[in-house]
């Protein structure tokens, strides 16, 4: 059973608000070079493209500052300005326009200079995220626990909060990440009974596409289910839209979030399977990806339990030697050659999402 989302505190990201009853919210980060306002664009507007609602830039220097204007005015998502060791370019991303900042008080250097930053924040109403980061804790907090326990991602989370609240503010949001996805469910399920602020779940350093998709899954999929998030990111080693796709597929699975589009269900093929359901099936989930009308097709391997394991799709093939069955809502209505499937099916998928 899922629980109930904890009510945590509403902010709001630009025109994006996190928390309270709020849609968990799928964020992701672009790997372009900041200073490049173009690219780092067309890489938003891809990731806008595919749902994701917050997009993060990592700003060096001052280049990044002057390119950050014109990316925040032309971007279709809030932007966040991801800010280390320089207060002063902190306080330029906000006057630039960034709609969030995450940084590490304990980096940024001192509390007075923390001030600075906050001050600023608050007068453009502008939420900070406290990122801790399993790889970069405080060298006391880590010698105190033995290393990056989930109690040591919690204490120092929770010293950086009070040095925000301690200069006047509260739009804030807090993560805690590390690459073992148990720690990160455990610090993320001590951190929730602890604080009120909504909470930015990832799990970081997460590995290439396939790994990093596994251990968010795990990780970001215990937490979500116990009630736990506000926003989520899947760090991949990857295109930063796969971690949009994939953050869309945790949330689907447990009934959180449906991104409009086709669904694809396939079976993994066991010995009864007489054609190349694999390929076929890459190539109508490629083909139908920008579809944003929500559909569910099927794709299966034999023609033994297809129609049935598939019955809730609204169409779909179930494959035989040399033809296919085609069926819809379960019902056969026809069969289909092998090598007719795509297009085929392609066809009736364009008919049906254009009636709806």
């Amino acid at each position: 059973m899922i629980a109930e989302r904890k009510k945590t505190k509403v902010i709001s990201v630009g025109d994006v608000k996190i928390g309270g009853q709020e849609p968990v919210r799928v964020q992701s980060m672009t790997n372009t070079d900041t200073r490049d306002a173009g690219s780092t664009l067309d890489q938003i507007k891809e990731l806008y493209e595919e749902g994701c609602e917050i997009v993060r830039v990592s700003v060096k220097d001052e280049a990044g500052t002057a390119a950050l204007r014109e990316i925040t005015d032309k971007s279709p998502i809030p932007v966040v300005a991801d800010i280390h060791f320089n207060y002063r370019l902190a306080i330029k991303a906000v006057e630039a326009g960034a709609r969030g900042l995450r940084i590490n008080p304990g980096n940024i250097g001192g509390e007075q200079k923390v001030r600075e930053v906050v001050k600023c924040a608050r007068e453009h109403q502008v939420p900070i995220r406290v990122g801790v980061n399993a790889g970069s804790l405080e060298k006391g907090i880590e010698e105190k626990y033995g290393g990056p326990t989930p109690e040591a991602l919690v204490e120092s989370a929770l010293s950086h909060v009070r040095l925000i609240e301690r200069s006047g503010y509260d739009a804030i949001k807090i993560s805690l990440k590390a690459s073992d996805p148990v720690t990160v469910i455990e610090g993320y399920s001590l951190l929730s009974k602890m604080v009120d602020y909504p909470l930015h779940l990832g799990v970081t350093e997460a590995g290439t596409v396939l790994a990093g998709s596994v251990k968010s899954s795990v990780a970001l999929g215990v937490l979500l289910s116990q009630g736990i998030g506000d926003t989520i990111r899947v760090s991949l080693t990857g295109p930063p839209v796969e971690e949009v796709r994939v953050a869309y597929m945790i949330l689907a699975s447990l009934g959180l979030r449906q991104r409009k589009g086709i669904e694809i269900i396939s079976c993994p093929v066991c010995g009864r399977c007489e054609w190349d359901l694999e390929d076929k099936a890459a190539e109508i989930e490629a083909a139908t990806r920008n579809i944003r009308v929500p559909l569910k097709v099927a794709v299966m391997g034999c023609a033994v339990n297809g129609p049935g394991e598939a019955k809730l799709a609204d169409i779909g093939v179930a494959g035989g030697r040399g033809e296919c069955l085609l069926f819809k809502k379960g019902r056969v209505v026809g069969k289909v050659s092998e090598d007719q499937v795509v297009e085929v099916l392609l066809r009736e998928i364009r008919e049906m999402t254009n009636r709806r």
